[in-house]
């Protein structure tokens, strides 16, 4: 993980523990919300994980809905974190298998759109579930990333459901995988909604881009 000093890691968690609320979700490029602050998107396959870290960073049960219906969530979701301090966005997860082609198709130009034109993003954090490591979907958008400009991170979710060994072997097989990804921070984190694992490091992360 990233080293930060205590001070950091506490300005971080009191960052996180001020107010965070849905702004609203958008389905086009038209209604997009002001650029008027720094933003922070989380991408990543449906069933990754992605609005539970979402809930467990900001310490919050229910800001983030997660589907049991994979694809199901269309919209770029939006939340004002700290009372304008940052935004944090919510990107449609990708790699649903169930879902029809033309609404995958639709997400893709709605996500790249967003990722090209949007100024005020500073990084896109990448999930993926530490019992799978990087997969070919995976490796695909973030071609597409690498595309747009946009740098991105790679955040590996549920890494309590593995071994420390086997984490560990995962963790070096995804950055041995990113140092062909231009766009790619070379540092990995993991997570644990569940466990807490990791947050405070994601928390400082995410402080230390909007700062």
């Amino acid at each position: 993980m990233t080293d930060f000093t205590p001070e950091e890691l506490e300005a971080a968690r009191i960052l996180f523990a001020g107010n965070v609320a849905f702004m609203k979700g958008v389905v086009s490029i038209a209604t997009l919300p002001p650029a008027d602050r720094p933003e922070i998107a989380f991408a990543g396959r449906s069933n990754v994980g992605k609005s539970s870290l979402i809930n467990a960073l900001c310490n919050r049960k229910n800001l983030a809905r997660a589907s049991n219906t994979p694809g199901r969530t269309q919209e770029i979701n939006f939340f004002d974190l700290a009372d304008g301090r940052a935004n944090i966005v919510d990107l449609p997860g990708y790699g649903f298998a169930d879902a029809p082609k033309k609404n995958v198709d639709v997400w893709s130009r709605l996500n790249l759109d967003y990722l090209r034109k949007r100024n005020t993003l500073k990084r896109i954090f990448v999930l993926i579930d530490s019992r799978r490591g990087l997969g070919e979907v995976d490796l695909g958008v973030m071609k597409q990333l690498d595309s747009s400009a946009a740098q991105y991170q790679v955040v590996l979710t549920k890494s309590d459901k593995i071994k420390k060994a086997e984490l560990a072997d995962v963790i070096e097989a995804t950055k041995a995988g990113l140092m062909k990804q231009p766009a790619a921070h070379p540092h990995v984190l993991f997570t644990s909604s569940e466990k807490g694992l990791g947050l405070p490091e994601l928390r400082a992360t995410i402080l230390s881009l909007i700062s």
